[in-house]
């Protein structure tokens, strides 16, 4: 870590505490040599691996626009999908993994989604999990209302 203000290469930790719920840590550091203090937040990083095989930092703005296709016309607010992508960014974080494919954010999307909107999820599962028949829908709506306890 450089001294932001003399560029010396070593400093040490006065003070530790996390942030922003849990998800980054902020260091208050004192530079050895001019004794500046200075702070730095760390976060672990998160990418994900394309099926492609490029890899890209993740991100909830892609969540939230893949997810608000499916969200045309029904009634979900911004506020409801920025806590949908907050919800996919902490169960791939709590998998432990730092590099994750691109097929296990969608499959982390689809929980929280359902629970959003069920006309929602089921146009995004139509998609991710490329229905190709009436029977694929019948099957994912036979899902959903065994979910709720309807029998009808």
């Amino acid at each position: 870590m450089h001294c932001p203000f003399c560029r010396h290469d070593g400093s040490r930790v006065v003070d530790s505490r996390t942030a922003e719920d849990g998800m980054s840590i902020r260091r208050r550091r004192e530079c050895t040599q001019c004794g500046s203090r200075f702070t730095t937040i760390e976060t672990a990083s998160l990418s994900v691996r394309k099926r492609s095989g490029a890899v890209e930092p993740f991100s909830r703005t892609k969540v939230i626009v893949g997810v608000r296709r499916a969200c045309q016309g029904r009634p979900v607010s911004e506020d409801d999908l920025a806590l949908l992508a907050h919800k996919v960014e902490e169960a791939i974080r709590h998998t432990g993994q730092a590099l994750v494919d691109s097929h296990d954010v969608g499959l982390a999307i689809l929980g929280p989604l359902r629970e959003l909107d069920e006309v929602a999820y089921l146009r995004f599962a139509s998609v991710y999990s490329d229905f190709n028949s009436l029977e694929d829908f019948e099957k994912a709506i036979e899902g959903l209302r065994a979910g709720r306890g309807d029998r009808s």
